[in-house]
């Protein structure tokens, strides 16, 4: 789950270039044509100056296609090379809570020439995600703190705080989001992409989606396979029917153990500034003792969030850290500094406004698409279970959360994804993830049955393509893209 499992901070750093950026335009049909989307210059810093933004209007209820409506917004660079143009390349973004409106400018000039000589790059803000019309929960600054939409356990592994902790956060969801809170779901998410598709005047298009967007992404060629060209979908989650982000969430206990090994013989080598120990073998070991230590005698930590570092936040930041080998060394860091009883200096903490908003829509989603146990006791059988068996995570892959307490039950069961429909997606997957670990990634494999081929990637971290994979890993998506052309098996990228 990318981003539900990703740290807020790092959401916030991702949204913030795009917070506020669109100008109000006037909002045209879902099922407009390509001329009635008026786009213009987009407001903001950062920005590729030939990015334009625009606005959509689409049902707030689908069920209700007449009734109330709200905006969406959008973003496009046009294909550099019009007379190479094939469509459009959808940039799905991960989350839930994330947002592709910066995505042009941003990770898409990263595409090979030949990609963006083709598409029309297309990034948009989701339902509920500023700017396009906006949801939040009104919550107190301390629930908007990741380890309250996504909490641990207590240190003797109760979990009685955190039902109190989805009570409230769900009871000041049901008062403060509105009609909106109801209608934002993996389903609505993809039915937005339609319209958008419809309203761009495109009869098929193509997609990027990433983390989270890769469930929207094969949600949207579930329902509708018609309209699919090239689909890349990239670190993937297991599109189990049932559970759905629960599923993602859990698989957090094998992605931490499928990443930690590797982080264990970076923090062991010889010369490594940071180094830990002498051997990769004592790492482990020396982070679970550390981490039961903070766990007796927390370390204050003025102007973090919370102002303390115990064994929970430390396994927070290892989990964070793991993203991304480049982030080895804060953890590192952070580690050598407690074992001293001191805290480097604090965090910076996003902005309550954008903490807001990422908290209400991830909530929404993972809630409004899958029904959760409302049982402590399940949580409490989950949460022994795990600890013994994956004690870095200390039980909270399988912990309560939000949707323990969720007040309204989903409007429909999730889609599950076949292998019906036009053979035209690419998966790609590193091997070593640890949000959307390569066991969840062989499960939406193993749905799309002969519609898709996977490619793995032997490298570590999140994010596969032009990011944390190997060249022959991107050379496989880009070639897909530009002409394609995909792997007529599966294959694995060393």
């Amino acid at each position: 789950m990318k981003e539900i499992t990703k740290s807020a901070a790092l959401i916030a750093a991702a949204s913030g270039i795009v917070f506020g950026v669109v100008t109000p335009l006037t909002a045209s049909a879902a099922d407009a044509s390509a001329s009635s989307l008026k786009w213009a210059r987009c407001d903001g810093s950062g920005l590729d100056t030939r990015q334009q933004c625009a606005t959509l209007e689409v049902p707030l209820d689908y069920a209700r296609p007449d009734g109330p409506k709200i905006d969406l917004a959008l973003s496009r660079i046009p294909a550099e090379r019009p007379s190479a143009r094939r469509g459009a390349l959808f940039l799905v973004p991960g989350g839930p809570g994330g947002t592709s409106l910066a995505d042009p400018s941003g990770k898409g000039q990263k595409l090979p020439r030949s990609v963006r000589d083709s598409y029309d790059l297309i990034g948009y803000a989701p339902r509920g995600n500023a700017p396009s019309t906006t949801v939040d929960c009104g919550l107190d600054h301390a629930d908007l703190a990741l380890t309250a939409l996504r909490p641990w356990p207590a240190a003797d592994g109760s979990v009685g705080q955190n039902m109190t902790t989805a009570r409230r956060i769900s009871q000041a969801c049901a008062r403060n989001g509105g009609e909106l809170m109801r209608h934002i779901s993996t389903v609505d998410n993809a039915r937005d992409l339609d319209s958008i598709r419809a309203a761009l005047g495109e009869r098929k298009l193509s997609a990027w989606g990433v983390s989270y967007g890769t469930y929207v992404g094969a949600v949207y060629a579930q329902l509708f396979p018609q309209h699919t060209d090239r689909i890349v979908l990239d670190s993937n989650d297991n599109p189990d029917p049932a559970k759905v982000e629960r599923a993602w969430l859990e698989a957090a206990e094998v992605g931490v153990e499928d990443n930690f090994p590797e982080f264990a013989k970076w923090a062991s080598a010889p010369g490594n500034p940071y180094r830990l120990a002498d051997t990769a073998a004592e790492v482990r070991p020396l982070f679970l003792r550390l981490a039961a230590r903070l766990d007796r005698e927390p370390i204050p930590w003025p102007g973090a969030d919370p102002e303390e570092l115990n064994g929970n936040v430390l396994r927070q930041t290892m989990l964070n850290s793991f993203y991304d080998p480049d982030d080895y060394a804060g953890l590192a860091q952070l580690i050598l500094a407690a074992q001293k009883g001191e805290v480097p200096p604090a965090p910076q903490s996003p902005p309550d406004p954008v903490l807001q908003n990422y908290t209400a829509v991830g909530a929404a989603t993972i809630c409004n698409d899958a029904a959760w146990p409302k049982s402590a006791a399940v949580y409490r059988k989950a949460v022994e279970e795990s600890r013994a068996k994956y004690p870095l995570t200390a039980g909270m892959p399988r912990n309560a959360m939000v949707c323990a307490a969720w007040p309204w039950q989903p409007e429909r069961a999730p889609v599950r994804i076949t292998d019906r429909g036009p053979s035209n997606v690419l998966l790609v997957q590193n091997r070593r993830d640890v949000a959307t670990p390569l066991s969840g990634a062989r499960k939406l494999r193993e749905a799309l049955g002969r519609r898709a081929v996977m490619v793995t990637v032997n490298s570590t971290g999140h994010d596969a393509y032009l990011d944390n994979g190997n060249a022959c890993g991107d050379a496989t998506v880009s070639r897909f893209l530009a002409t394609g052309e995909r792997p007529r098996r599966d294959v694995y990228c060393r």
